[in-house]
């Protein structure tokens, strides 16, 4: 269990969530978001590590997720209102400029917020999470990402949620979320904990309304001497480009996210970006002490 202050908290998008924090208020703050199928918890070592070394840590569960509400409807997932709800949580903690951390799903909150936002972020540590042009480009260029994502279509079509309510959610638990760690990276109780999570008001199924209410498309895998789908016409153009300073911490071996997705030039300024050999998609679980060691390091630059 996470030994941090928990608090829940109403914003004014309409949402409550469920939010920990560790150090001090008055310390530089930075707020965390986590991916699916996590919570708050994905942060717990750094957070720890943080907070300690003189930063005031935040991380809410995102809307859909755990004990935090969760809206009915589909739409309510747009990513525009997870971006919103950062922003209310921030002004709601008296927070105007912040250091903003991500992983999965965050990333693509993060990167939306700070392209929005940019005067209320401060700097960017972005742990295996996909820029949103990157990724939409080369789930039509890069056959092994696109092959790699075709799990996407499985979640936003449904099919997934079948299965688990056949199945139970420790077989998803088992045959999902442990296909990328090992019994050795996770401590003692997190099966449960995270098993409870997902069973809080079926939060399991609010959670993949993230996936069904996203814009991103997953062409399908071609079959033989089948020609490749054309790009959408906005994939030709450039994103705004980030001025904000930002982290990248990069696991090598993840399966579900390929190296392809840091080919971030024209499209940062200023990047930094650390590559941890031997790790996945859950970095912040798999390396806890290499991404604690790559976040101090370049926030004391």
């Amino acid at each position: 269990m996470t030994d941090f202050p928990a608090q829940r908290i109403d914003l004014s998008t309409g949402v409550t969530l469920g939010v920990w924090s560790a150090g001090d208020p008055a310390n530089p703050p930075i707020i965390f978001l986590h991916g699916f199928p996590e919570s708050h918890r994905t942060w717990r070592h750094q957070m720890r590590a943080l907070s300690q070394a003189g930063y005031y840590c935040v991380a809410p569960d995102q809307r859909g997720f755990a004990g935090s509400s969760k809206p009915p409807e589909v739409s309510d997932y747009s990513p525009d209102k997870p971006v919103a709800d950062l922003f209310a949580l921030a002004d709601a903690l008296g927070i105007q400029r912040f250091t903003l951390a991500a992983h999965d799903w965050g990333g693509a909150i993060a990167w939306m917020a700070a392209l929005k936002r940019p005067e209320r972020i401060s700097r960017l540590m972005m742990c295996n999470s996909a820029h949103p042009l990157v990724f939409q480009r080369t789930l039509y260029d890069d056959l092994d990402q696109r092959a790699a994502s075709q799990y996407m279509n499985v979640f936003k079509e449904g099919r997934i949620e079948a299965s688990i309510r056949e199945r139970g959610l420790a077989w998803f638990y088992d045959h999902s979320f442990m296909r990328h760690l090992t019994p050795q990276q996770m401590d003692a109780g997190e099966r449960e904990t995270y098993l409870a999570e997902w069973a809080s008001d079926d939060a399991i199924f609010s959670m993949l309304n993230w996936y069904k209410a996203t814009n991103m498309v997953v062409p399908p895998m071609p079959s033989s001497g089948e020609q490749q789908p054309e790009r959408p016409p906005f994939l030709i153009n450039h994103s705004p480009v980030i001025d904000i300073p930002t982290l990248v911490i990069w696991g090598m071996d993840d399966p579900a996210l390929l190296p392809c997705q840091l080919e971030l030039d024209g499209l940062v300024s200023d990047l930094t970006i650390v590559r941890i050999p031997d790790c996945g998609h859950f970095l912040t679980w798999e390396a806890p002490q290499k991404v604690n060691a790559a976040m101090l390091q370049w926030l004391r630059q």
